[in-house]
């Protein structure tokens, strides 16, 4: 029988059933969900975010991580929504109008929302409209996260961020955009707030736009 404190090694090494059974015996024996996240859940996606970037860990690893951690989540979610429980910020994420790959911006979903943050997932082929639906919808200090994997369709993230302007929405959320053929210095160029070529560099990136010590 899984253990709380098994939650830990269960997201690290990607187990995924253990995870969930462990967030259950915790919410059995009346735990705090807050507590959990704490002490053992962010930190080991912490820890895989290092592991990847010191290259211990690839994309696989990151991936079976992540759905532990959802599992894990998808537990303790009642719990914390009771509990009142504030979320590190606000992220709302999708991959812009014309792109249909979702691998990458999933990925950085999970680990967002694996890292504390509250994600508004908008799928994919998302229309600029759309974004500043969102980004109204989640107010003040939101994130809006893009993805682009092809370079016909990169040319989105300025029409997105165009929109916001019109909206006048673009000076109260922080804008970051990721993606295969997306680069710091082409987020620069389009007037980004950041830019990470992966998904552990989003999340700590995230933090830092919002304040959130790592």
């Amino acid at each position: 029988m899984a253990k709380p404190e098994d939650l830990y090694e269960a997201i690290l090494t990607g187990n995924a059933k253990v995870a969930e059974e462990a967030a259950k015996a915790a919410m059995d024996a009346n735990l705090d969900p807050n507590e959990l996240l704490a002490k053992y859940m962010i930190p080991a996606m912490d820890e895989v975010g290092r592991r990847f970037e010191c290259n211990e860990y690839f994309v696989p690893e990151l991936l079976i991580a992540a759905r532990a951690m959802k599992k894990a989540l998808e537990v303790l979610t009642p719990r914390l929504a009771a509990s009142g429980a504030k979320k590190a910020g606000r992220v709302v994420i999708g991959t812009v109008q014309g792109d249909l790959h979702d691998i990458g911006k999933n990925l950085v979903a999970s680990m967002l929302e694996g890292g504390g943050f509250e994600v508004t997932d908008l799928g994919i082929d998302v229309p600029p409209e759309r974004f500043v639906e969102a980004a109204r919808e989640k107010g003040d200090g939101a994130i809006v996260a893009m993805s682009a994997l092809l370079t016909t369709t990169m040319t989105m993230m300025p029409k997105v961020i165009q929109a916001l302007e019109q909206a006048g929405l673009r000076s109260k959320v922080k804008v970051i955009v990721g993606g295969a053929p997306v680069t710091q210095q082409y987020a620069d160029q389009i007037g980004a707030d950041g830019y990470s070529d992966n998904a552990s560099g989003a999340v700590a990136l995230a933090r830092r736009l919002v304040g959130v010590q790592a």
